[in-house]
């Protein structure tokens, strides 16, 4: 599955970052994140292993929130991102939507040329600055096509982030999971009261913010 998620809007960029938009093309679905022996202690299901399968499903969909919510990789997850053609200079640094404290894997740093054909830019003209999260170019192609809104495309994949072991954020996954197995409903009283997570207050410390 492939989410895109834009940062412009009708070729107008608003995104104080020099990315046109992004997208995550690859995720891991497969690992277990919060053990079923935690979740059925969690819920009190002693003994009981015939919820097994649904127990795992939502604990996928626990983790996931948990990843959204933070913008942090408890699992390894893959990005790629489009960049227009008019930063100049030598070198040229390509920021970067989404960063893990464990850092990145470059997977490859493309460009359309003058001929619409996708180029693969050999890895020793790059590297990652850790340091401002960013990828740098040591130069631009000569042949890009400047025709293309966004002629530069680099793949990327995040490194699984240690906070994702942290107790906090695992108590408050399993406490989103007891709120998801108890209530399978997103709100209360007939539908009319929300119901509240406290989910945030233990998962707001590690949310970046946005300057």
């Amino acid at each position: 599955m492939t989410t895109t998620l834009t940062s412009n809007s009708y070729g107008i960029n608003n995104n104080p970052f020099n990315y046109h938009k992004f997208e995550q093309i690859e995720r891991n679905i497969g690992a277990q994140w919060l053990s079923l022996e935690q979740i059925t202690n969690q819920l009190n299901l002693f003994q009981d292993e015939s919820q097994d399968e649904y127990l795992l499903s939502l604990e996928l969909a626990v983790r996931m929130h948990i990843e959204d919510y933070l913008g942090m990789p408890i699992f390894d997850v893959s990005y790629r991102v489009y960049y227009g053609s008019e930063m100049y200079g030598s070198p040229v640094s390509f920021d970067l939507p989404q960063t893990s404290l464990n850092g990145i894997t470059i997977n490859s740093v493309k460009y359309y040329n003058l001929s619409n054909v996708l180029t693969t830019i050999a890895s020793s003209n790059y590297y990652y600055d850790a340091s401002g999260d960013k990828i740098v170019l040591n130069s631009m192609p000569t042949d890009i096509n400047t025709n293309r809104t966004s002629p530069i495309v680099i793949e990327y994949t995040l490194a699984e982030s240690d906070l994702a072991q942290y107790p906090v954020i695992k108590q408050a996954g399993l406490l989103l999971f007891t709120h998801l197995y108890n209530n399978r409903s997103e709100t209360t009283n007939g539908g009319l009261q929300t119901i509240p997570y406290g989910v945030d207050a233990l998962l707001r410390p590690y949310k970046p913010l946005v300057m």
